[in-house]
């Protein structure tokens, strides 16, 4: 099996380097169920797999079980800190580089990776007009720092505590951290209030301060017989009562391990056994990332309306409980996700939109624009109607008839949207945007008619019309030539000869205020005339051409030289009697 797992192992780090990220996902799973053993490479393969497609849901599941296999291993800490930061968790990102650092103080991703989160924090603070720190840095870098503290009678204990004093230097360098070191050690809120200058009363165990104490005061007189009672029961120890926090913590772990249950079978993808593992770990504690977890198994088996409705759930809880936004986003994502999967698109969009007012992600965004994309494709797509545009094209010719140009071309736009595989729409308005010579428009408006029917003549013609309007006598020719070679019955061959012998009088004839030596220099530039008079074939055709005349009236017989030499006949280069 130990093989089976090398080769599966060996495919998955194939398809990761090809970056079919699904691909390497199966195999890394088929590892994972084939190894003898858990095996936290593979676990740390497929978490980067997932991490690569920004799945950074099961990519975080996958590098926690990593370290769960080798807690002593760095790249689990790595792998789990980009699944963090991937989710938007930067405070978390960072935690997990640290730990990293712990284990090894050299490593390089871990480094790089902590300085992008750094960077990260800086920058979002930035945004909301903070500093990452929160104001805390000057508190901590306050020179009298350690005098102050000893002088208090509420800190002056804590700093025998070597671990204690280390915390403290971290937290200076750091400062950011002050808040988390907060949640862990009460000490240093008291610490906090001393450099504050305020009086705060920590709970039992908090401080190390002594309490106050009763004025001594004699014992009352007790009965001898009842003397050695007595002193037992005084040494007997008092019974405390269980503490709230104690059962809240209780029930948190319980919870805890109800969601790692429900992950395990999540990725097992036992979608009905996790459903019920994520619902008892929301009864024993109400944290809203189990409410997501819940609603992103009944998304994967099918159940969009229940998804639905229980992130609607954790969007009401999660306002009740003050829930991180960054939470509350993904909640509103998933319902946009299975509104996007219903196929009701606009609700899509508006959960996609009410996601990103609460949380701005890259992936979030993406997902957006790809709806609205998909959206405005079907929208184009349901507005189509042949019969309808028909109805516009007539319209559209009645009020050409009538000279209503700008009505004309409202009609004939009206026609491309029912019928944008028609031709003949993007034909016609060119035609009225010529009338209103708005020549760049129409000459677009016929590249996209020959673009839809590329052997639609009219269209060439009226190009070839809009570029000789615009003085743009070469364009018209090219055009014109085209119009030639899909002319092939030769119904449109007259019309376009004589545009073609207009355009190429047009083109050499003199400009104003241009000598006649002036003419003949430019047109002996021309790059077009050029080329033909250098041409091998072309100088013997003109060759035999002045010894025998009549001779180029057989090579006229070949449609590209006869071009060529009406140009030259255009630009006075061969003169006819």
């Amino acid at each position: 099996m130990a093989s089976e797992a090398d080769q599966y192992k060996a495919q998955g780090n194939d398809f990761f380097a090809k970056k079919q990220y699904d691909d390497a996902i199966t195999a890394f799973t088929k590892a994972i169920e084939a190894s003898p053993a858990p095996n936290h490479i593979l676990y740390s393969n497929r978490s980067g797999s997932y991490a690569s497609k920004k799945d950074f849901e099961n990519a975080l599941t996958d590098a926690e079980e990593c370290i769960k296999v080798s807690p002593t291993w760095v790249k689990g800490y790595t792998r789990k800190a980009a699944a963090l930061h991937g989710q938007g968790d930067l405070v978390g990102a960072r935690d997990a580089y640290e730990e990293a650092l712990k284990l090894d103080p050299n490593n390089a991703q871990a480094k790089s990776g902590l300085k992008s989160v750094d960077e990260a924090i800086a920058n979002e603070a930035a945004q909301d007009g903070t500093t990452p720190d929160m104001g805390l840095g000057g508190m901590f870098n306050d020179r009298n720092i350690w005098a102050k503290l000893a002088a208090s009678p509420k800190t002056s204990a804590y700093l025998a505590d070597p671990v204690f004093v280390e915390k403290l230097k971290r937290i200076q360098q750091n400062p950011a951290a002050a808040s988390q070191e907060m949640m862990s050690d009460p000490r240093i809120m008291q610490v906090m209030a001393v450099l504050l200058g305020i009086d705060i009363t920590m709970p039992n165990g908090g401080t190390n301060a002594e309490e106050p104490k009763d004025s001594p005061m004699p014992d009352a007189p007790k009965p001898a017989a009842s003397s050695s009672s007595s002193s037992s029961k005084a040494k007997e120890p008092v019974q405390e009562e269980p503490k709230e926090e104690d059962e809240n913590m209780k029930k948190k772990a319980e919870a805890e391990e109800e969601k790692a249950k429900g992950n395990k079978e999540y990725k097992a993808r036992n979608f009905d056994v996790a459903i019920e593992h994520y619902k008892k770990a929301w009864d024993l504690w109400q944290d809203v990332t189990y409410l997501n977890n819940l609603a992103a198994a009944e998304f994967e088996k099918g159940d969009l309306e229940g998804c639905i409705k229980t992130c609607e759930k954790a969007i009401e809880e999660g306002r009740a409980l003050r829930t991180d936004y960054k939470i509350m986003a993904k909640s509103f994502g998933r319902i946009g996700t299975a509104y996007h999967k219903l196929g009701d698109l606009d609700r899509s969009i508006e959960y996609y939109n009410r996601s990103l007012t609460e949380h701005r992600t890259p992936d979030m965004l993406m997902k957006l624009r790809a709806v609205e994309k998909e959206k405005k494709q079907k929208d184009f797509e349901a507005y189509i109607d042949p019969e309808k545009a028909e109805k516009a094209r007539e319209e559209g010719n009645a009020l050409f008839k009538a000279a209503d140009w700008p009505g004309a071309v409202k009609a004939y736009t009206e026609m491309i949207k029912r019928a944008p595989g028609d031709a003949r729409g993007y034909s016609n308005r060119a035609a009225a945007y010529v009338k209103l010579l708005s020549f760049p428009e129409a000459v677009k408006d016929c590249d996209m008619a020959i673009e839809k029917d590329p052997n639609f003549i009219r269209a060439y013609i009226r190009k070839a019309n809009a570029y000789f309007t615009m003085r743009e006598f070469t364009k018209c020719i090219e055009t014109l030539n085209d119009a030639s070679e899909k002319d092939t019955k030769h119904e449109n061959y007259s019309e376009i000869e004589s545009l073609r012998a207009k355009a190429l009088s047009a083109r050499f004839q003199a400009q104003e205020g241009e000598t006649e030596e002036q003419t003949m220099e430019r047109i002996s530039k021309d790059p077009e005339v050029v080329a033909i008079l250098q041409d091998p074939v072309m100088q013997s055709i003109l060759g035999q051409a002045r010894e025998n005349p009549a001779a180029l009236n057989d090579h006229m017989k070949n449609p590209e030289v006869r071009k060529k030499i009406q140009l030259l006949v255009a630009a006075g280069i061969i003169r006819t009697r």
